[in-house]
């Protein structure tokens, strides 16, 4: 799509952050109809939304999509191969590497067992710094969390679908080499998106590799890891710790064993609250729009094949 004043319409409907980073940028907003060339989907939107538009309006040549992962709308992806789709990825990175962080050193801290004593104890916890860190990912979460990492003069061994080098790394491998990895992990932090080759992609196996003094910190997606086998790991003591930021099922369900367990930590997958992302899609959407009317290469492209 290429337009001196791109035409954009907002699902479900306009806010004003949206409305002035198109505008700003150089985008007229306008109602969905045949004259709307992009859609910007805000977080209100529903699936369904988004494939009711499509399939009234089908000049449009451009979606940008609210969240850096992509399952939910995949159906439409699918569907309308032939439309530019961006997404979120690496436009919240910065919020979720800082939680990523303040969880790890929370677990390695022992700070849940900590928040819930009612006696002094004895004193116990692990320094980050000189740690074997690896971040599985190789997204905008997971790059700003290397750059985090190395701020403690960690070790950082990236995974990521294809061994292409990740510049400040200490070392890259594929998925392929992910087992061969674990024995020699201190800090294990989940960041890939899910798709159905990563789904479960830490179970049984993967954490039978991994030391008994090792931690595992997930701000991904939930179904990355295998929850019942996460589970056991932590009952049986064969890991130190899990902090994790979403789960699956989520929102865990009251009663859920997984809350039990001390030496789980969970948040409310708040690793990027809609006060700290609405102001970064607007962001986004604002560089987009720009780049739209100069007919250059958007950010965030969706790899539909890939998933993410």
């Amino acid at each position: 799509m290429r337009s001196s004043e791109p035409r954009v319409s907002i699902l479900p409907k306009p806010t004003p952050s949206l409305v002035a980073a198109i505008e700003s940028a150089g985008g007229l907003v306008v109602e969905l109809s045949e004259d709307t060339q992009g859609i910007v989907v805000d977080f209100a939107a529903a699936p369904g939304d988004l494939r009711e538009a499509l399939k009234t309006y089908p000049q449009i040549t451009w979606v940008q999509l609210p969240s850096a992962g992509i399952e939910a709308f995949s159906s439409s992806i699918a569907a309308h191969q032939d439309i530019i789709w961006t997404s979120a990825k690496g436009a919240y990175a910065k919020p979720v590497a800082e939680h990523a962080l303040a969880l790890t050193l929370a677990l390695l801290r022992q700070l849940p067992q900590r928040a819930k004593a009612t006696s002094w104890g004895s004193p116990a916890g692990i320094s980050l710094h000189g740690l074997n860190v690896m971040i599985i990912g190789a997204g905008g979460v997971a790059l700003e969390i290397l750059r985090l990492m190395k701020a403690f003069d960690t070790n950082v061994t990236m995974i990521r679908r294809q061994a292409i080098d990740v510049p400040g790394a200490d070392r890259t491998f594929s998925l392929a080499e992910l087992k061969n990895e674990l024995p020699q992990t201190d800090v294990l932090i989940v960041a890939a998106a899910l798709t159905p080759g990563t789904r479960s992609i830490i179970a049984a196996q993967e954490l039978e590799l991994l030391p008994n003094t090792s931690i595992i910190v997930n701000i991904a997606r939930g179904g990355l890891i295998d929850t019942d086998a996460l589970m056991t790991a932590l009952q049986n003591k064969t890991i130190a710790g899990a902090a994790l930021d979403v789960t699956e099922p989520e929102p865990l369900p009251d009663g859920h064993p997984l809350w039990t367990i001390g030496t789980a930590l969970i948040t409310p997958h708040s690793a990027d609250t809609m006060e700290m992302i609405v102001p970064l899609l607007a962001e986004r959407v604002h560089e987009n729009v720009k780049i739209l009317s100069n007919g250059q290469q958007l950010v965030g492209l969706v790899d539909a094949e890939a998933g993410y």
